[in-house]
């Protein structure tokens, strides 16, 4: 009997799954007593660390009862949906984590029908039970619902439960168990969960995963469908368009708490790192050089959204960025797109790149990423990708839940609707509205910010992908016009004084500015031209009731997500490693004036 459990922990973003994997490498005794780690020890990456959220799938080996557990911590945001199908495709049981209070939501259904179609077994784990507004059994009631919905089998439909706090490190088979550990939990995976199938004949392994060393280049991760992996054996690559090419293997790793361990051999069922490969990709099949067989291709959601990567051509252009070229760009583009299989870009004319993503996160991380590795390039507003099915334009619909104070419920109900969202369900408990919509993709560009602001920052918002449908109707994208700046130089706090009357700046004095940059948003409809460099007129005539003391609002300083929300069609949002700026594409307003009045 095999002794490795692969395991995958999916859930709902913030319903507890890297805090869980924390406390399964103290329990495991992956550290010392006298160590000190921080939270959240697998979110490593910068972003990551920043944001409070995970990105990248990452996998961790611990020893328990006799077991090798491959524990495969995975991202909660609908955006990086891709992570969680290829990981998946490595794992023989799920950890569905739910939130006691919150219960299913819309990741919740998209990761679990994920699991059920690969035929995982599933384990229930009800987190966070120590909430002063925890429902566990409707929670129960509404998980078990959703595994009818997904058409799971009965097997899966009664799966182990467990209830306890991550944060707190205790799970028991009931909300009132005993509270010491994690250890009925683990107990359940070594003895409940059957082990990999151990497959004989010649070797079969897929590359569900790229990491990069600068010593050893590319890293392909993957588990040993069938037969033994063996380092001293060559091995045949066949790529997704059935190119073969003969290779063999210079180092192989398996995972061994939060490091990697060289071995000579891996067995199946097993997660291992491979390098030397030369076509390393992700989806490419290594198996025996004698008797090459490729495994199935991995098919994944095509993105939903799409948006136009170009270079910077501002008159800024190359003052704060040393990555700066087409060349540049599409270098880099084309090198992530090896890494994620959910990005997909495409050469527009040499010089713009047409970049498609599952949402404005998923692409919003992509360009954070490459402004702090010192490049310069401009984005256009994100666009929805439609379908062309039986003749009838179809667009993406996502499933939308918030929840808002009861008081706010109807102003939520009002903006949704007003972006063709219709809603499904409406629930109160505690005080508290949640509430289902089914909306276009298109809706939920921009509707956030606006959200938050109708219901004073409480609104809790998620969507996940739905399904393709006719196109709805048209809806405004922004009411308000925006402030352009007529000259070049810097900004002067005398000029945004006089002009705050004008609209809300999103510069503050002394600000870089150029002709066409978007200095702020107008009171009312329609762009107005500004001058943000007028400087008082200086005289020799002095005294005190001439002088006016100069109260200036704070600039409203938007992140890059709200920029990509914001921009309009005829602007751009120029990214360069100090500044995120909003500019017209067309920097003269005599361009301008002659575009709009072409047919």
């Amino acid at each position: 009997m095999s002794k490795i459990r692969n395991v995958a922990i999916i859930a709902h973003v913030d319903h507890g799954k890297t805090t869980l994997v924390d406390e399964i490498l103290k329990q495991a005794q992956v550290f010392r007593e006298n160590e000190e780690t921080e939270t959240c020890v697998l979110d490593s990456n910068d972003q990551e660390r920043e944001r409070g959220i995970t990105i990248l799938s990452k996998i961790i080996s611990v020893n328990y009862g006799g077991c090798k557990l491959n524990i495969i911590d995975t991202p909660g945001h609908a955006d990086f949906g891709g992570q969680v199908e290829r990981v998946l495709k490595k794992a023989d049981c799920v950890l569905l984590l739910v939130d006691a209070a919150e219960g299913p939501m819309p990741q919740t259904r998209f990761v679990l029908n994920k699991a059920i179609q690969l035929n995982l077994q599933p384990i229930v784990v009800i987190n966070k039970v120590d909430k002063d507004d925890a429902r566990c059994d409707e929670v129960l009631d509404e998980v078990h619902d959703l595994f009818f919905e997904l058409g799971a089998t009965e097997e899966q439909v009664f799966c182990p439960v467990f209830y306890g706090s991550g944060r707190d490190g205790w799970f028991a088979e009931s909300p009132d168990g005993s509270q010491e550990d994690i250890k009925p939990l683990l107990n359940c995976i070594v003895n409940d969960i059957k082990p990999p199938a151990q497959i004989e004949g010649p070797v079969q392994l897929q590359i569900t995963t790229i990491d990069y060393s600068s010593y050893v280049g590319r890293i392909g991760i993957g588990r040993v469908y069938r037969g033994t992996l063996d380092k001293n054996k060559p091995v045949m690559t066949i790529a997704d368009d059935g190119t073969e090419i003969r290779a063999s293997i210079k180092q192989l790793f398996v995972f061994d708490g939060l490091g990697r361990r060289e071995v000579e051999s891996v067995e199946c069922g097993d997660i291992c790192a491979i390098v030397g490969l030369t076509n390393c990709d992700i989806g490419l099949t290594v198996c025996d050089a004698e008797e090459p067989e490729a495994l199935p291709k991995l098919e994944l959601d095509k993105p939903t959204l799409s948006m136009l990567f170009r270079v910077n051509d501002s008159p800024l252009f190359g003052q704060e960025g040393e990555l700066v070229t087409s060349r540049q760009v599409a270098d880099r583009l084309f090198k992530e797109v090896e890494k994620d299989v959910a990005l997909e870009v495409e050469d527009v004319n040499g010089e713009a790149f047409r970049v498609s993503g599952r949402g404005i996160l998923h692409l919003s991380i992509l360009i954070e990423s490459m402004r702090r590795e010192g490049y310069e390039l401009s984005v256009s507003q994100p666009q929805v990708i439609t379908r062309e099915i039986d003749g009838v334009k179809h667009e993406p619909i996502e499933n939308l839940s918030v929840e808002v104070p009861e008081e706010s419920g109807g102003k939520v109900i009002e903006i949704v609707g007003g972006r063709r969202g219709e809603m499904k369900t409406m629930e109160t408990r505690s005080g508290r509205t949640m509430l289902n919509f089914s909306i276009p993709t298109r809706g939920i560009i921009g509707l956030r910010s606006r959200l938050l602001t109708a219901t004073q920052g409480e609104a809790i918002i998620g969507h996940s992908f739905e399904a393709y449908e006719p196109m709805k109707g048209d809806f405004p994208h922004r009411r308000n016009g925006v402030l352009i700046s007529m000259a070049q130089g810097e900004s002067t706090a005398f000029a945004i004084d006089a002009l705050q009357q004008r609209g809300i700046f999103f510069i503050d004095p002394n600000t870089a500015v150029y002709e066409g940059m978007v200095v702020g948003e107008n009171s009312r409809e329609g762009d107005l031209m500004v001058n943000v460099l007028k400087n008082k007129q200086l005289t020799n005539v002095r005294s005190s009731g001439t002088d006016k003391a100069i109260k200036i609002t704070p600039a409203s300083v938007k992140s890059l997500e709200e920029y990509l929300e914001y921009v309009g069609a005829d602007e751009l949002v120029e990214c360069t490693p100090k500044n995120i700026r909003l500019r017209k594409r067309l920097l003269k307003e005599v361009e301008r004036k002659r575009g709009s009045k072409l047919p």
